[in-house]
């Protein structure tokens, strides 16, 4: 199994996105130190350094984790947001919220609860995951 050195924040690309383009569908847990685009289909856990905007035909089926979010589309799952949420009218979230702030526009839909968190919250709740062992499973 190789290991790859996490890069240094400073040097990545601040115009990097990373795309799930509609008609992918990502199984399991995905993480990337730059904005994410989806427009397709995940099932797990997202994690993002940057900003995680998920358009309108998206549908995600797990917890995301980000500094940023905008959400057009579907998600199943908690979210944890490190400074901003943004509700679109389109959006609809079956579960809860974890945000430091919470921007909603007229006609979205949120099934669940929220709850109001710090940075410091959020970065602890991030660690503890981060400090959790993988489960991985047999690939046979």
């Amino acid at each position: 199994m190789t290991i790859s050195k996490v890069p240094d924040p400073q040097q990545l690309d601040v115009n990097a996105i990373s795309r799930i383009s509609e008609g992918t569908c990502i199984q399991g847990e995905f993480s990337s130190m730059t904005d994410i685009r989806v427009d397709g289909t995940v099932n797990g856990k997202m994690f993002s350094s940057g900003r995680i905007v998920v358009g309108e035909k998206a549908r995600i089926e797990g917890s995301l984790f980000c500094s940023d979010l905008d959400l057009w589309g579907e998600v199943t799952g908690d979210i944890f947001v490190k400074n901003l949420l943004s509700l679109k009218s389109s959006a609809t979230v079956e579960g809860n919220l974890h945000v430091r702030r919470l921007q909603v526009e007229v006609g979205a839909t949120l099934n669940g609860t929220c709850k109001m968190i710090t940075e410091e919250e959020f970065d602890e709740t991030v660690a503890k995951l981060a400090s959790e062992p993988v489960q991985v499973e047999d690939l046979d």
